[in-house]
């Protein structure tokens, strides 16, 4: 860790990039970070630039470099080799990421960001002033999304939606409640409460690191501070469908810890919506009969798309979300059964075996 005992003498931020075969999305990532820089807050004066290449073996490492030759206060750095085996596992790939940059890096705040996210104008300097004002150790921004092809439009509302239910951000900023809740697309911390609670290093065993991190803020009582900012940044988590499966395979369970009984709840939803085609057509049923499913299935339906409103999607992804539930629910199962009777998951090429 960092022993230098001046503050002061620090820049403001140091932005770190965890990156794994990310040569389609990091340059967008970098030329949008690249342009938070000016006189008033300059790069390698007030803030520094971190690339953490995570054994890619694509162009990562190369975008990072010609980075590195264009612009001073832009470091290219390369993480420890990752021990993946059953017993030795301490990281996760990211986590050794993140936890090899912090250590590197000199900022008295620092930022975690993803490749593919792109940062809107100034967004560096407004979280930390939004950091200040609020008076928290960590800040966390949840992007604005960006979906391609049917499945991602369908989906993406139905789980950004059920975050929102289970997580909701007035919870998460109240300093007296337990909950809390961060997105690893955009975290921001105070670098002495960072290394107070042990940092990524402290959750490095975490395929849901982020979440765990904020948990340790949180519980230290350092403060949390989290909310939906298409103001700052946007992000294309998912290039394919495939992509996408297995990514909220990793995650759902954990964000959600009673995912079969979620997937129950949303069966039931299936069920509702389709009882007037099932019922209505059977002829021994009398009027108001037909009328009372029909305000079930009304009732239903309003209550659906009442819910998948709070993902914050655009309203045609949040109307076809409904032809998304039995991929949800699926999901839910098969990442309850990764993690719970397989005891591993799959992300960026490498295995992960998960706590029995």
């Amino acid at each position: 860790m960092d022993d230098k005992s001046n503050p002061n003498a620090r820049p403001q931020l140091s932005v770190i990039i965890p990156a794994r075969n990310e040569e389609d999305n990091l340059p967008n990532c970098l030329r949008t970070l690249l342009l938070q820089s000016d006189e008033s807050f300059l790069l390698g004066r007030d803030w520094e630039l971190i690339v953490v290449d995570d054994a890619s073996t694509d162009r990562t490492r190369a975008i990072g470099e010609a980075a590195v030759a264009q612009s001073a206060g832009v470091r290219l750095l390369e993480p420890p080799a990752l021990d993946l085996s059953v017993g030795n596992r301490v990281f996760t790939g990211k986590t050794n990421a993140c936890w090899f940059g912090a250590q590197q890096s000199e900022g008295q705040w620092l930022l975690f960001t993803d490749a593919d996210t792109l940062h809107e104008p100034g967004d560096l300097v407004r979280a930390l002033q939004e950091a200040k004002t609020h008076g928290v150790a960590m800040l966390s921004y949840s992007p604005r999304q960006i979906v391609s092809g049917f499945w991602q439009r369908a989906l993406m509302p139905l789980v950004f939606s059920e975050l929102a239910t289970v997580y909701p951000p007035a919870q998460v900023n109240d300093a007296v409640n337990g909950l809390a809740a961060a997105n690893g697309q955009f975290l921001m911390v105070e670098r002495e409460a960072y290394f107070a609670v042990g940092g990524h290093k402290g959750v490095g065993r975490s395929v849901l690191e982020d979440v765990d991190l904020a948990d340790k803020v949180k519980s230290s009582r350092r403060g949390l501070w989290f909310r939906y900012a298409p103001d700052a940044l946007s992000t294309h988590m998912y290039r394919g469908f495939n992509d996408m499966v297995e990514g909220w395979t990793k995650n759902l369970v954990l964000l959600f810890p009673h995912a079969l009984v979620l997937a129950g709840w949303r069966l039931l939803d299936i069920g509702l919506l389709l009882l007037p085609m099932l019922l209505i057509p059977l002829h021994y049923l009398v009027f108001w009969q037909q009328m009372v499913i029909l305000a079930i299935w009304v009732r239903t339906l309003f209550r659906f798309y009442g819910r998948v409103a709070r993902s914050n999607f655009k309203s045609l992804d949040c109307a076809v979300s409904v032809f998304a539930l039995p991929l949800f629910i699926g999901l839910l199962v098969w990442s309850w059964m990764k993690h719970k009777l397989f005891h591993e998951v799959a992300w960026k090429g490498r295995e992960y075996r998960t706590e029995r």
